[in-house]
């Protein structure tokens, strides 16, 4: 007779509890209910439950939060989802804030997480609500699927585990195996490091496999069912699904045993499989049902050949679809994580199409690798041939695909014996593979623990230490000295090493600030480079030739040496630049000079390049460019959302100089141009810890900070006391700016010094602004900002209209709309109605802008003059009141069905910060999900 319908639904979502009881976890759950225990006498903690897709971790996670609720625990219960969470924060606030017995003052925590730069008061009150709440009694704090946390979640949750640990708190967290976002990757080694208890979920044995199968079929299984059954190999998910999709149609039950009286069934579609499929992009999902046709195992080359495409543009796609842990790697092929799924998702192909790409695949192509990794994975320490052949591998794909190279430099380095000699060169290879792909912590302590090892011959050591040196750069340009200059000093080396270490130092010594020691550092490098032929040193040591033009005002030369060194960086591959990327100088350079358009088309460029190649550190690095470019643009709320993109992670090397003198500034010029006084606070404290940094241009940023952050506070006596050292500094040590961060800036500290009396001040930011002007007459931005300041410390109206008129063909919002009112309070002072029009073209630019401190002050001198009408904000969309400019676009985009990568590409930003105003937009709307926003933006749009 046919089976009876079983009532039941598929893992994660977990069969029906109440009928199907949980098989084959007696052990896992008898750790956790040891925790448990451990958490009802007090003790806190973190155990982390991981296993791969399907393994049953959410149905691990609801059976702990139930038995906690037995024992009387409270418990916050959040998950991470890859579709619907774009509120910062989400999956925790979901856990804390919703349930029975929500946080206390949920509303609270939530706007702090929405509003910018509201981090540390977030975790502040976080901390607070969670402490008040274990005072009352334990907490379990549940977290799902972290490998789809945003990196507020995550950072907020390490730092909370951290500073908690001694309170009644366990927090109970689940993450897929394999491979994770870097985000992701380094809070697990932060948690592992702070003691977290570890579970890891394997495939079932085949008890709970004929259990669980009986439980879906209601009958115990017949050996042609088992057959079937094992096929899923343990996998819950995969089983239930299997065994559902038969249930109806193939399976009989005779005499109280499951049957397959005709035999195993054809492949089906699987639930799981098909919603893994729709939220992978078109590239990936086309790559993977291709896969699937093939059968078995595939190389990239043969993908390339059926997709005609070449295999550098597959990099992404193939990258997606191992995220998505359909595919995995074997050896030097990829192959599907499980036969089910490559069969699921074959049999979703027409017939057509699958025997076409069949007998497409049956003859290789030339040149395709024949299949000869039977042995990989077999391979045991000290094999050194499989470890030359992983490093091998890792060169060569270093260039378009760093993260699968840092895995194949890793495993040679398992594969290599402590003492063995080669093993200090594979470590320096290794330290740019992990840096360039986020993992900058794992690459500092693998270059730290091979030189604590000591016994390391010159050579050796000097290819650490450039490897550190570089690695360094982007975190603590004082660090990048002191391991470069100490591998130069190594006596011994090859001329090679020598010439890159010295061009490293220049670097280093440049983007310090040291300028004069920077040059004469670049010389001795540019002879060694010569004598070797190094053209990856040349390209370097072009970067600081330029710095060095910058530095003496000599733009022309400037540019030209950063259009060489981008050029030499370009030809001869990204992988091989000692610092990555050179590019980002030629940005800066540009930006700072009024060539805004250039540096905005160079920083997108980087972005897309950097993104496509997953190089983690490089899209960080050209995020945290962008920034400058965008603030100066006008486009404020767009340089946050980057700026907040790129924040560094807390466990991050160093203090994050780079971030210091972009993303940082950023953040302090948007908050005083927004009104945000909390902001500004916060990091006015981070201006004040990098006045004290060893390098000297980290130190100039925070001095210039601080004064900003004086003059709003209406103190120019103290913004003009915090510039006194910066400004009376050896000309050899101070920027080319006197201490200002861009030409721009010379107006505002005109401004700060007329107020202070400090006139002897504002000359000398005039005589600097014209003096760089007039050495550079083919720079219209440059003479805009001389005779704005000149204006100003004349209180003249003629260099003011004149700046006016400069500005207009310059992309500088911000500079042009300060113009425009200076010129506008200079003519209200005797014309007042001639003063109007300068007025209301610079209220209109702030609006566009954002800058809501600037428009109200602005409107009070247009009522001052007599203007008694309320202009309406330009930036507000008229049907979108809620969201700024960017926000709506975004917005409009989603709804319209666009992925976050598609809506980048539209709009030319990155998938970060397109994942930022999407965020914003879902909290400010009051919506959580793509389907609500989409109902929406239908709904709006019908009304208008």
């Amino acid at each position: 007779m046919s089976v009876n319908r079983v009532t039941t639904r598929t893992v994660p979502e977990g069969l029906d509890r109440a009928r199907t009881p949980l098989r084959g976890r007696d052990a896992e759950l008898a750790s956790i209910e040891e925790r448990l225990d451990a958490l009802g006498r007090g003790e806190g903690g973190i155990v982390r439950l991981e296993g791969p897709a399907g393994i049953g971790r959410s149905r691990m996670l609801a059976e702990a939060a139930a038995a906690a609720r037995g024992r009387g625990t409270r418990v916050y219960e959040g998950a991470a989802d890859p579709d619907g969470q774009f509120v910062p924060l989400g999956p925790l606030l979901e856990a804390v804030l919703s349930g029975e017995e929500p946080l206390s003052d949920a509303q609270r925590l939530r706007d702090l997480a929405t509003a910018p730069g509201q981090r540390f008061w977030l975790l502040q009150e976080l901390g607070d609500r969670l402490r008040e709440a274990a005072r009352n009694g334990p907490l379990l704090v549940v977290l799902d699927d972290l490998q789809w946390c945003d990196d507020l979640t995550l950072l907020t949750f390490h730092t909370l585990a951290a500073g908690l640990s001694s309170h009644p708190i366990l927090w109970l967290v689940a993450v897929r195996a394999g491979s994770v976002p870097s985000a992701v990757r380094t809070t697990l080694d932060r948690i592992r490091r702070a003691g977290a208890h570890e579970l890891a979920l394997g495939p079932l044995g085949d008890r709970a496999v004929a259990r669980i199968t009986e439980d879906v079929l209601g009958a115990p299984p017949g050996p042609d069912v088992l057959r079937l059954a094992h096929r899923a190999e343990g996998v819950p998910q995969l089983l239930v699904e299997l065994l559902g999709s038969l249930r109806e149609e193939a399976v009989t039950i005779d005499d109280g045993t499951a049957g397959l009286p005709a035999g195993p069934p054809a492949p089906r579609e699987l639930p799981s499989v098909a919603r893994r499929l729709d939220q992978l992009s078109d590239e990936a999902r086309e790559l993977v049902r291709t896969a699937a046709a093939v059968g078995g195992t595939v190389t990239v080359a043969l993908l390339a050949e059926l997709l005609g495409r070449s295999s550098a543009a597959l990099i992404t796609a193939v990258r997606e679809a191992l995220d998505a842990d359909l595919l995995a790697e074997s050896g030097d092929h990829l192959a599907f994580r499980h036969d089910l799924i490559r069969e699921a998702v074959e049999a979703g192909l027409p017939l057509p199409v699958r025997q076409a790409l069949g007998r497409q695949a049956a003859g290789p192509p030339p040149g395709r690798a024949p299949a000869d990794t039977a042995e990989a994975g077999t391979a045991t320490p000290g094999d050194t041939a499989e470890a030359d052949r992983l490093r091998a591998e890792a060169a060569e794909l270093a260039a378009t695909a760093p993260g699968p190279a840092a895995e194949r430099s890793l495993k040679a380095l398992e594969l290599t014996a402590p003492h063995a000699p080669e093993r200090p060169r594979i470590v320096a290879e290794t330290i740019p593979l992990l840096w360039q792909t986020g993992r900058a912590a794992q690459a500092r302590e693998l270059g730290a623990a091979a030189l604590a090892a000591g016994g390391l011959g010159p050579e050796d050591e000097a290819f650490l230490r450039l490897a550190l040196a570089r690695l360094a750069v982007q975190f603590d340009f004082s660090e990048a000295v002191r391991q470069a200059r100490a591998g130069a000093e190594l006596p011994g080396t090859s001329l090679a090493v020598r010439g890159r270490l010295l061009a490293m130092l220049a670097v280093g010594l440049s983007m310090s600030g040291e300028h004069a020691a920077a040059e004469q550092v670049a010389a001795q490098a540019w002879e060694t480079a010569a004598r070797v032929g190094d053209r990856t040193a040349e390209a370097t040591l072009t970067t600081v030739r330029s710095a060095v033009g910058f530095h003496r005002m000599d733009l022309a030369e400037a540019f030209r040496q950063a259009e060489r060194s981008a050029a030499l960086a370009d030809a001869l591959g990204v992988s091989t630049s000692l610092w990555l990327p050179e590019g980002l100088w030629h940005a800066l350079l540009a930006n700072t000079t009024g060539r805004t358009a250039e540096a905005l088309a160079l920083a997108d460029e980087g972005i897309r390049i950097a993104g496509e190649q997953g190089r983690t550190a490089a899209t960080r690095m050209w995020l945290m460019t962008r920034t400058r470019v965008l603030l100066e643009t006008g486009r404020l709320s767009d340089a946050r959302a980057d700026a907040e993109a790129a924040s560094p992670a807390a466990g991050d090397p160093g203090p994050g100089n780079l971030a210091d003198v972009t993303l940082r500034y950023v953040m302090l010029r948007v908050a005083l141009h927004t009104g945000d006084r909390r902001t500004a606070e916060a990091y006015a404290a981070e201006a004040r810890r990098m006045r004290s940094d060893g390098a000297p241009v980290v130190r100039h940023f925070g001095t210039w900070m601080l004064a900003l952050m004086a003059d709003f506070e209406g103190r120019p006596d103290r913004a003009m006391a915090e510039l006194d050292a910066v400004m009376t500094s050896p000309a050899a040590d101070r920027p080319a700016y006197a201490g200002l961060i861009d030409p721009a800036d010379a107006p505002a500290l005109v401004r700060m010094a007329l107020r202070a009396g400090r006139h002897d001040r504002a000359a000398q930011a005039v005589a600097l602004a014209e003096r760089r002007a007039v050495l550079n007459p083919g720079l219209p931005f440059l003479a805009a900002t001389a005779a704005h300041a000149r204006g100003l410390l004349d209180n003249d109206l003629g260099p003011l209209v004149r700046a006016v008129r400069l500005y207009e063909d310059c992309p500088r919002v911000l500079a042009r709309a300060s113009a425009l009112e200076d010129a506008g309070r200079k003519l209200a002072a005797t014309r007042k109605p001639e003063a109007v029009p300068y007025f209301e073209k610079a209220l209109a630019l702030y609006a566009r802008a954002g800058a809501e401190r600037d428009v109200a002050r602005v409107r009070r001198r247009l009522r001052a003059a007599g203007v008694r009408r309320r202009p309406s904000p330009a930036r507000l969309d008229g049907a979108w009141p809620e969201l700024t400019p960017a926000e709506t676009r975004v917005a409009r985009l989603v709804a319209r069905g666009l992925t976050n990568r598609q809506a980048a590409e539209h709009l030319s930003l990155s998938p970060h910060t397109v994942g930022t105003h999407l965020r914003r937009a879902f909290t400010k709307l009051d919506v959580s999900s793509r389907a609500e926003l989409t109902r929406l933006v239908r709904h709006r749009n019908d009304g208008e």
